[in-house]
């Protein structure tokens, strides 16, 4: 049976702020994040399973990016906790603020292979995680392919 492809689609609003950096990102600051996830498989075969001809139901695919990355990142900042932004972190954490503390920094580049690792690890054996794609702007966007890891 042939290898296929299936990507599912998400959005959701994230701010962050990039310590060190030359530009205005160094400003806290939000975006309307589009994700892309692709994964790879062969369709189930068993046509007494309730997935026939599936090769991940999307609903399945859905749950594990939700749980995963959009309710955790959805209305978040994401700071580097090893920055003096941890400072500013935590004020708006104790003022109630969902704050997310990671251990990079958290450019769209570092966050597609921070998405990938959590994604992979939730994906039934048989399924492999083919690409993402993190759009943080109209124009602008990372991409990770599991060939380029190997």
């Amino acid at each position: 049976m042939s290898k296929i492809r299936i990507t599912k689609q998400f959005s959701f609003e994230t701010g962050h702020a990039l310590y060190g950096y030359d530009g205005k990102c160094k400003n806290v600051h939000g975006h309307s994040y589009k994700l892309s996830v692709t994964v790879i498989g062969t369709p189930i075969l068993d046509n007494s399973n309730v997935k026939f001809g599936m090769v991940i139901d999307f609903s399945d695919l859905k749950k594990i990016v939700r749980e995963e990355i959009v309710d955790l990142f959805d209305h978040a900042t994401v700071f580097n906790k090893n920055t003096p932004h941890v400072e500013l972190a935590n004020e708006l954490s104790n003022r109630g603020h969902h704050v997310i503390l990671v251990d990079y920094q958290p450019t769209s580049e570092n966050m597609v292979v921070d998405f990938a690792k959590k994604i992979s690890d939730r994906l039934p054996k048989d399924i492999q995680l083919h690409s993402l794609k993190l759009q943080e702007t109209e124009s602008s966007f990372a991409e990770w392919y599991a060939s380029d890891n190997l």
